[in-house]
């Protein structure tokens, strides 16, 4: 076995060097072991007396879920050639500072697809058979003394809209496709051999859906994306679900559409300011609400260490990185 003296060698330290870049509300489980392979400055560790004179070194970071990387973040490390990511999304990345800068980054590919795709139609489950809210009437002892609980509706045969059809929407549109449901999606171009309905806008694919499902990046696109005449358009008895973003629905519209019953309803992972919920929904048994752990099992989280760790190795022996973002 390798000595701790072995790793702090002048070689280590010269070709080895990993910043460790995180917000403090993230934990550092994999940093043991990531500190038995390579050099890792921890800027959250004020008693490492190296982090300033190596800083300008290093070649690569490691980006813990969405810990922003702003322009100023870059300029600590003038060497940065790389930033592996752990977040599916990339809307906390300054991309375009990072492509002028030549700077590669990669993201949690396809480590939470399977995931999210799971929990996105566990959440439409959910919203039209009214399952939390049955729950909840269950509980509260009121079966006995209000009776029948209003009926929900069938998954089956519902028209369903796929906001991005990538790695998760894909998932997601297999799996609603078992159920009998028809398929759609809005995308920022339309994709090869794809035998669903594409629309151009989001706003066409609303006036065709029974549902809309989001599952697309967070960008200064799609920011606020479905908000009131999407939402007008979806019509009353329509549903959303969201397991992208919380800033990709404007917020206070959905919660007002919901409070005057002028949609469905509403399965939400996400919010706009996490991990703030705005109080209305609370009361609302047309929402089902999650705090945000679409991606979280177990098995999510060793595809995702499997994956970054990968990616920290392709990077030191000169070999090509998975989930890196290409360019436009």
């Amino acid at each position: 076995m390798a000595s701790s003296d072995q790793h702090q060698s002048p070689e280590t330290t010269d070709l080895r060097l990993l910043i460790f870049h995180r917000s403090p509300k993230y934990g550092n489980t994999c940093l043991p072991k990531l500190k038995t392979l390579y050099r890792v400055l921890d800027p959250l560790d004020e008693s490492d007396p190296s982090l300033l004179p190596l800083s300008r070194s290093v070649r690569i970071m490691l980006c813990i879920g969405s810990t922003p990387v702003t322009s100023d973040t870059l300029d600590k490390y003038p060497n940065l050639e790389c930033i592996v990511g752990t977040s599916a999304g990339f809307d906390h990345f300054d991309l375009a500072e990072c492509r002028r800068r030549g700077i590669r980054v990669t993201t949690a590919g396809d480590s939470f697809s399977d995931n999210v795709a799971d929990f996105a139609v566990g959440l439409l489950i959910d919203v039209l058979r009214r399952v939390s809210a049955a729950d909840r009437f269950v509980r509260a002892g009121s079966w006995p003394i209000k009776g029948k609980f209003p009926l929900g509706s069938k998954v089956g045969g519902k028209r369903v809209g796929i906001v991005g059809l990538g790695s998760i929407g894909s998932r997601i549109s297999k799996r609603l496709e078992a159920f009998g449901c028809s398929i759609a999606y809005t995308s920022k171009r339309m994709k090869p051999n794809v035998p669903f309905r594409f629309h151009s806008n989001i706003h066409d694919l609303a006036i065709n859906s029974d549902v809309l499902i989001l599952c697309c990046s967070l960008t200064k696109e799609t920011h606020h994306i479905v908000g009131k005449e999407v939402l007008t358009a979806l019509g009353q008895e329509g549903v959303v679900i969201n397991v992208g973003r919380g800033a990709l629905v404007d917020e206070k519209e959905l919660v007002q559409f919901l409070k005057r019953g002028e949609i469905g309803g509403a399965g939400l992972d996400v919010y706009e300011n996490e991990p703030y919920v705005p109080k209305e929904l609370f009361v609302l048994d047309n929402a089902v609400l999650s705090p945000h752990i679409a991606v979280s099992t177990p098995e999510s989280f060793e595809a995702l260490e499997e994956l970054f760790t990968y990616n920290i190795q392709a990077f030191f022996s000169n070999k090509p990185l998975q989930a890196q973002i290409e360019y436009d």
